[in-house]
């Protein structure tokens, strides 16, 4: 059983940065693949990035691409996403999951752990 709390988000104007943390507790998160997911209200929960286990690989959705950046700290056992350059339509609740192995799913339905998430909301 894998324990995954995010932290980092709040209100920021748009240009403005946020960095996102996902702490994992019960397991090591050398043995899974890391994504985030956001979800807008009134709006499907959609795909942000994924960081394979060992960090050496990440992938992002295009509409973040340049401005998002994941990585991992395995010795906090934590991931975190920062995000620069944010736009209105950054908004939403930022969810981190763990799916076991190797790869970068982007189906959720890959993923077997879940955070409570945090909210981001960036004002133009």
């Amino acid at each position: 059983q894998v324990q995954l709390v995010e932290s980092g988000g709040g209100l920021v104007q748009a240009g403005g940065s946020l960095r996102l943390s996902c702490a994992a507790s019960g397991r090591t998160l050398s043995n899974y693949a890391l994504g985030w997911f956001r979800q807008a209200p009134g709006k499907e929960r959609e795909f942000v990035a994924a960081i394979s286990r060992y960090g050496s690989s990440t992938y992002y959705t295009n509409s973040v691409k340049g401005r998002f950046t994941a990585s991992r700290d395995s010795a906090k056992n934590t991931v975190n996403l920062q995000m620069n350059s944010l736009k209105p339509e950054d908004t939403a609740n930022y969810y981190c999951a763990a799916a076991p192995g190797a790869g970068l799913p982007m189906n959720a339905d890959e993923y077997y752990y879940w955070g409570q998430g945090t909210q981001v909301t960036v004002s133009s």
